[in-house]
């Protein structure tokens, strides 16, 4: 599974994974933080606490995560289109191939299954609301395509 932090609180993102029966979250971002209130909970020190607390594992997998010159790659792309990282609507294909070459296909992903529950799913997390606005919808297709998973996106509810 894929979930992203944009359009959460914590509560209903911890009642998502629930739902969803995650037993692990792999965190796939570069730095495990994001900016502005909203979503100080979605902060390392704090969604590790918060993930403790609601009985779901957690691990970090920086080597999963896109360079800082793959996201400024990104991120220019993003100023073409007018979006912004929380708006994204699309990777550039650029960065989909580049991420795909220097990290996914660099990436030992045997040792990803390996700590993956059998008895729960894992969730893979990032940033943007989106998965097709994420690299972590690449590395989950990946792994589905390798390994024979079902994949399924965690997505926030709509606007009330």
């Amino acid at each position: 599974m894929t979930i992203g932090v944009y359009d959460w609180g914590i509560d209903t993102f911890l009642e998502a994974l629930h739902e969803a029966e995650v037993g692990l979250l792999l965190d796939v971002r570069q730095r495990r933080g994001v900016r502005g209130g909203e979503y100080a909970w979605a902060n390392a020190h704090r969604l590790e606490a918060a993930l403790w607390d609601a009985d779901i594992a957690y691990a970090h997998l920086p080597q999963l995560a896109p360079t800082t010159e793959l996201r400024q790659l990104q991120y220019a792309e993003d100023d073409r289109r007018g979006e912004g990282k929380r708006s994204r609507t699309v990777l550039a294909p650029a960065y989909v191939e580049r991420f795909t070459r220097e990290i996914l296909d660099e990436a030992d992903l045997d040792v990803v299954v390996e700590v993956m529950p059998q008895d729960a799913a894992t969730a893979l997390l990032c940033v943007e609301r989106d998965p097709e606005a994420c690299h972590r919808s690449l590395v989950a297709e990946e792994l589905a395509r390798s390994y024979g998973f079902e994949l399924a996106h965690l997505t926030p509810p709509p606007a009330a």
